[in-house]
């Protein structure tokens, strides 16, 4: 039999919530049904369902309604349309779990800190503090939960904004990522329109432990153990088993069969994105989305090859003394990476509708727009589902290109092994200079079925230990720099003791997970009246540069087009109301989401959370860095009107969306920036700020926790990759920019680790 779709892996079974009480979770479900209420016209509302359902002013609601079924190109039916108004949370287990899953992912700190909240929104004197009524919360009518979330996002105060974003979020990402009302209704396909069955995938031939009945550890022995099988690490796997070097490459993370890919918006964040795909800075400003599978970030990414560009390659030179970047030797690395992976550009890229729309846009404009190059195998890829990973194998991310080229040069392999420290030479303890002989951590087998969602009850544990002449951490940049100090190489002073056989040290250095740079971005989707059908074709073809100096110092933004799947996109929309979210977000067909993405200045950092040892960001964008993600803003809303949008929505609380009006006549609004109407919009987004908590700031690009450095004062690795304070350590991975590539950093990071992984293969021969 055909298969007519993906079989990605189930989610394991939901966790049971009991870090709430009941009370506790009866407020959640009270806000999050305020949030996606069920929706009905006033006149059905009666004493009896006041408190779960929200009526519409049935005038009101009528026209909504006759909107969606004049302006959309495939109207859902009236059944289909009054059963989506109606679906609400507590109505769904579907919806219920994943909150569930949501919160038993976030930091235990956070989740204590809304535990207190809950407790006093459920009493009659916290919730008079906090929303104004003595009546608890979940006794409140639907209308009145509704209000309040309204009253809350315009709050003077801290504490109600943080909790209007907090259960907004939750509620419509639980709706858009488990509403089948939803995907049915929008059009929104969950497989793929030209998916079909992979011919083959490749066999990587995992080593597997036994359990050992005396607690002994596997012992694996290889020239260089990489740790991660990302960007970074597939080159660096690559260039060294090409060498003719023993190559062992270990991840946390599983491998997933193409048949399996992509995922749905459920399981693919479950299972191939860091903590499950739940990441925010410790001020909650600040959602990350990374890469935790083979292949690592490259599995999941948008397939957008550009390489460094000049003035980063002279800042790099020149203020960070690596005269290396403007070297021929690095142009070849670049050029080297990009032609392995069969980088097209230019007129091989097949432009979608929102591609175009910045390309033209900029051109009516007279701003400087390109097409982006794909890392497509020299062919087209026209996949918007790419970010739950690529079923076709055209994308060539590490999974698919550099892996499989390192094992037919003998590398070898390990998934689901969890690195806990480097280990140095035992004559350490003498010397005081650290030499590493290997790394040491722990296996975790799959499930019996040979998947990754069974309980770890019924999984083979095993601690390994790898002996290397060499250790390469290709983490990533929130792993490689936890993962020096989880060795023993301290930030400052600390020296994390959570994990066993760390050493006590003095050795500090303060750039161990400082440096942070994420290019934060944020949002802005237009709605056209033809059907965008934005969900079909390259996820990223095209990219403005107008605004990317903005500083005369190489920061500024650079505006790109984003991901339409629905939870990537309308997550981050502003909520106004349920009636209103709704029926935006069905309106999905008809839309174009772009992003202002910020080569940032000013940095955050990672550390170790206290309890689980997992990266905890500290992060928070500056008032420099969020003037230019706004002033992007602002041209793409330009962009987006030269270009024809009938509406403009930008992603900050607060600020009410561009709706272009027809003239007396009949005739179209004045087709030129200088609209009276679209002039005195944008004088408002302006004055918006842009800033915490009113804007849903994301980050897909991390860098710099590991810096190169010219000398031991200014970084974490040399120019060569080796870590300043330890012999044999590397890392080659994006942590170790200098500061923010102000591109998508996969190429760089590639070239970096070619450039690194040479410079391995060396100092392996001299010994």
């Amino acid at each position: 039999m055909t298969a007519i779709g993906p079989t990605p892996p189930p989610l394991p079974p939901a966790p049971t919530g009991d870090f709430f009480d009941a009370t506790q979770w009866g407020v959640i479900t009270a806000l999050l049904d305020a949030v996606i209420p069920s929706i009905t016209a006033a006149s059905t509302i009666t004493e009896g369902i006041a408190k779960t359902h929200s009526g519409v002013n049935d005038d009101v609601l009528e026209q909504a309604t006759a909107r969606i079924r004049t302006e959309m190109a495939f109207p859902p039916s009236p059944e289909l349309l009054k059963s989506l108004l109606e679906e609400r949370p507590s109505s769904s287990p579907a919806m219920q779990e994943a909150v569930r899953r949501t919160l038993s992912s976030v930091p235990e700190a956070s989740r204590r800190k809304l535990g207190g909240a809950l407790t006093a929104l459920s009493t009659r004197a916290g919730s008079f503090i906090l929303t104004g009524s003595t009546t608890p919360v979940h006794e409140q009518s639907l209308a009145e939960r509704e209000a309040l979330l309204q009253n809350w996002s315009q709050s003077w105060f801290g504490t109600p904004r943080v909790l209007f974003k907090t259960f907004t979020t939750l509620g419509k990402v639980a709706w858009l990522t488990n509403s089948t009302l939803l995907t049915e209704a929008a059009g929104f396909p969950t497989v793929p329109t030209n998916w079909k069955l992979p011919e083959s995938t490749f066999d990587f031939g995992f080593l597997k432990f036994d359990d050992s009945p005396a607690d002994e550890p596997a012992v694996v022995e290889t020239d260089v153990v990489v740790i991660g099988s990302g960007c970074g690490g597939g080159v660096a796997a690559k260039v060294l088993a090409e060498a003719g070097h023993r190559v062992l490459v270990v991840d946390k993370g599983y491998h997933f069969d193409a048949s399996q890919l992509p995922m749905t918006q459920t399981s693919g964040p479950y299972h191939m994105y860091e903590n499950h795909g739940i990441l925010t800075s410790v001020d909650g400003s600040l959602n990350l989305v990374a890469g935790s599978c083979w292949g690592g970030g490259g599995s999941i990414n948008w397939s957008v090859s550009l390489q460094t560009q000049g003035f980063v390659r002279h800042e790099w030179a020149d203020k960070h003394g690596l005269p290396f970047f403007e070297t021929a030797k690095y142009q070849a690395c670049l050029d080297r990476v990009c032609k392995f992976m069969g980088v097209i550009e230019g007129d091989e890229v097949k432009q979608t509708h929102r591609g175009k729309v910045l390309l033209e846009g900029s051109r009516k404009l007279g701003w400087p727009a390109a097409v982006c190059p794909q890392n497509t195998g020299g062919g087209e890829h026209s996949c918007g589902h790419c970010h739950l990973g690529c079923g076709t194998g055209e994308k060539q991310g590490p999974a698919v290109c550099w892996l499989p080229a390192a094992a037919k040069n003998g590398a070898k392999f390990v998934e689901g092994l969890t690195v806990e420290e480097i280990i140095w030479d035992e004559k350490y303890e003498e010397t005081g200079e650290r030499k590493a002989v290997g790394v040491r951590g722990v296996w975790t087998s799959r499930d019996a079925t040979g998947g990754v969602s069974g309980p770890e009850e019924g999984r083979t544990k095993r601690e390994v230990l790898v002996k290397a002449k060499k250790v390469i951490l290709s983490a990533g940049t929130l792993n490689s720099p936890l993962l020096l100090m989880k060795s023993g190489l301290t930030v400052g002073g600390f020296s994390w003791q959570g994990f066993m056989h760390v050493a006590d040290v003095e050795t500090q250095n303060p750039h161990i997970g400082s440096n942070l740079h994420v290019h934060p971005v944020n949002f802005i989707t237009a709605v056209f009246d033809e059907d965008v059908k934005p969900w079909e074709g390259g996820i990223i073809t095209s990219v403005c540069t107008n605004f990317e100096n903005l500083d005369g110092k190489g920061h500024g933004a650079k505006l790109e087009s984003t991901c339409m799947v629905p939870y990537a996109l309308l997550s981050g929309y502003p909520w106004r109301s349920g009636l209103d979210f709704k029926l935006n977000a069905l309106r999905l067909r008809h839309m174009a989401g772009f992003i202002s993405l910020a080569r940032d200045r000013d940095t955050g950092r990672v550390f170790p959370d206290p309890i689980s040892g997992k990266p905890t960001v500290d992060y928070r964008i500056s008032p420099f860095d969020n003037a230019h993600v706004l002033e992007g803003m602002v041209g793409l809303a330009k962009i987006c009107y030269v270009s024809g949008a009938k509406e403009i929505h930008p992603f900050v609380s607060g600020v009410e969306p561009f709706v272009r009006s027809d003239k007396p006549d009949g005739k179209s609004a004045v087709p030129c920036i200088t609209d009276p109407e679209f002039t005195a919009w944008l004088g408002k987004l302006k004055a918006s700020g842009n800033g915490h908590p009113y804007a849903p700031y994301t980050s897909a690009h991390q860098m710099g926790t590991c810096r190169m450095s010219s000398h031991p004062g200014a970084g974490v690795v040399d120019s060569k990759g080796r870590v300043w304070e330890a012999e044999g350590v590397y890392v080659a991975d994006a942590s170790v920019f200098p500061s923010a590539s102000g591109v998508n950093p996969m190429v760089t990071a590639m070239a970096i680790a070619d450039w690194i992984a040479q410079n391995v293969s060396e100092d392996l021969k001299a010994k």
